[in-house]
């Protein structure tokens, strides 16, 4: 079975609409949503583009609580809708997942140590698992993470996602970062000067949000 999986669109449907125009390309069996896929400044846009397909959800950590900007854009029963989305996803031995199968917020990074990936891994037989909430990729052993369509820390500005068949083939598509970066400053969202500045006229670095999320992941 052949599995487009998406995960962390941050509501940027510029880079969702390049992603999915891929996807479609591909000819693939199913696609995934693998979470947090409202939150960020055009829910809208990405309703508009997600509702259409035949698609399976993921629920993230902040599909399970939306913030105020995300209600006020989305109607009620939308926001119902994600909310209500499971936390886990076996399709073909493959487990889909937020963060990790026992949690949308735990973390985990290509940093991060060994004994961590045994404690996410433990009681799963599935033969791989596929997370994001980092929104970095690599693999891990049994552990991959499809990284971010609309958020990524890879030094690098484009949509990240993955194809996963007998294996995970991590993808990179190129969208309009120019047009993207216009509607998100006019959209109103909290933090858009700031956004645009450092994830879109910048990269944000891989390094850095490594380094921020292993101290997170350790307690500090």
């Amino acid at each position: 079975m052949r599995v487009a999986a998406l995960y962390d669109v941050h509501a940027m449907p510029h880079a969702l609409s390049a992603v999915l125009e891929e996807v479609e390309r591909e000819g693939v069996d199913a696609i995934v949503f693998g979470g947090d896929l409202f939150a960020g400044p055009l829910p809208r846009e990405t309703l508009a583009l997600v509702r259409p397909l035949e698609a399976r959800f993921v629920r993230g950590n902040a599909d399970r609580d939306a913030s105020g900007f995300v209600r006020k854009r989305l109607e009620i029963e939308t926001i119902a809708w994600a909310a209500g989305w499971p936390p886990t996803l076996e399709l073909d031995r493959v487990v889909y997942c937020h963060g990790t199968p026992a949690s949308d917020e735990a973390i985990l990074t290509a940093a991060s140590p060994p004994e961590a990936f045994d404690a996410a891994l433990e009681g799963v037989t599935a033969r791989l698992v596929v997370g994001g909430h980092t929104h970095m990729q690599y693999r891990r052993g049994r552990f991959a993470n499809a990284g971010s369509v609309g958020m990524p820390y890879e030094d690098d500005v484009a949509g990240f996602w993955a194809i996963v068949d007998d294996d995970i083939e991590f993808r990179r598509t190129e969208f309009d970062v120019e047009r993207a970066a216009a509607d998100i400053r006019a959209s109103g969202w909290p933090g858009a000067e700031e956004f645009v500045a450092e994830n879109l006229l910048g990269a944000a670095s891989r390094e850095e949000a490594t380094a921020w999320m292993e101290q997170r992941r350790r307690g500090g």
